[in-house]
């Protein structure tokens, strides 16, 4: 296994670098953002000259593309750039939005994996039944909405939720705006009420969208499972319906959703978009809307190597679960 993990270690690498330069290359093609300084009252073309010329614009692509990439991996990842705001720190800035991305992410991940694979699960041992195609028409339902929509729908609720707590003299409980910095205040039980009121709306929307794509998934792996030969020998064998189950066939069924969950994990750690603009969240997609808005290329590539990487990593983590589901994947 060790020899294993390390060699989908070393092929990790060479994707990142190429990864990187080509990132480097599309973002350095989008164009000068010096330029936006030209024709503006008042700036004269030796300011602009000697803005690229502080940039390093002035350089050849390959040239600039070392420079970064040698800072990059010594820990400099520069500073914003975006013209007409305070400079901020890219490492500090991708790090801290990151971690409140994180936050979201995790506990949805969590919530939709154990509400998908269990209703997956029973969905299939269960073919054709009421849970069956309760489970299915419920995750289809929701897997054709559009991500807005769910949380616009929530939000909506929350804010009526909490107009009834409020005129009932209760205080309001689901925060439809961004966490407080900073932290929650008061004893364990006040910090519990908000921890929950702030995170329970963004993270229900987050993981009802990936329930429905679990469940799915679950579940057709688990009926290729269950009609294969090797479980039909088992229970002929007169092996119990639940070990059949469990010890056959889940975790050869676990594979296709490991694939699903470090796809799914990696796009949502990158920038959950839509859901942090709905709730005002200031994590990935909201650092990587504005990088765009202000076209910050430092705090773009930034971004894009956070992003790289964690898909990188996600991957890596699937294929360890391969290996540790099914032994013959790690040896072939």
């Amino acid at each position: 296994m060790l020899r294993y993990t390390v060699r989908r270690l070393l092929i990790s690498a060479p994707i990142l670098l190429v990864g990187s330069l080509l990132a480097f290359f599309m973002v350095a093609a989008a164009g000068n953002p010096a330029a936006e300084m030209r024709g503006r009252p008042g700036v004269t073309e030796a300011q602009v000259k000697a803005l690229e010329s502080s940039m390093g614009l002035d350089q050849p692509i390959i040239v600039r593309y070392w420079n970064w990439l040698v800072d990059f991996l010594g820990g400099d990842w520069g500073q914003s750039i975006a013209l007409g705001q305070a400079k901020v720190d890219v490492f500090d800035s991708t790090m801290r939005a990151l971690w409140i991305t994180v936050r979201l992410v995790v506990g949805a991940e969590v919530l939709a994996i154990l509400l998908g694979v269990t209703l997956g699960v029973l969905a299939a041992v269960k073919q054709y039944s009421f849970l069956d195609y309760l489970a299915t028409s419920s995750a289809f339902l929701v897997f054709s909405m559009p991500v807005i929509c769910v949380a616009v729908i929530l939000k909506n609720y929350g804010i009526q939720f909490n107009n009834v707590l409020e005129s009932m003299g209760m205080d309001r409980w689901l925060s439809t705006v961004s966490p407080a910095t900073g932290g929650f205040q008061g004893d364990f039980g006040e910090q519990v009420f908000k921890y929950t009121g702030t995170y329970l709306l963004p993270t229900l929307t987050l993981a009802l969208i990936s329930f429905a794509a679990y469940s799915r998934f679950q579940r057709a792996a688990m009926l290729e499972t269950l009609h294969s030969d090797y479980v039909r020998t088992a229970r002929a064998k007169g092996i119990s319906q639940s070990r059949v189950i469990f010890r056959h066939a889940f975790r050869n069924a676990m594979i296709p959703v490991a694939t699903l969950f470090s796809l799914n994990s990696a796009a949502l750690l990158s920038g959950a978009i839509v859901t942090e603009t709905v709730f005002g969240w200031r994590g990935m997609g909201h650092l990587l809307v504005q990088s765009i808005r202000s076209f910050d290329p430092y705090m773009l590539m930034g971004w894009l190597m956070v992003t790289a990487t964690l898909v990188v990593l996600f991957n890596l983590a699937a294929d360890i679960l391969y290996g540790i589901l099914d032994p013959r994947i790690r040896l072939a």
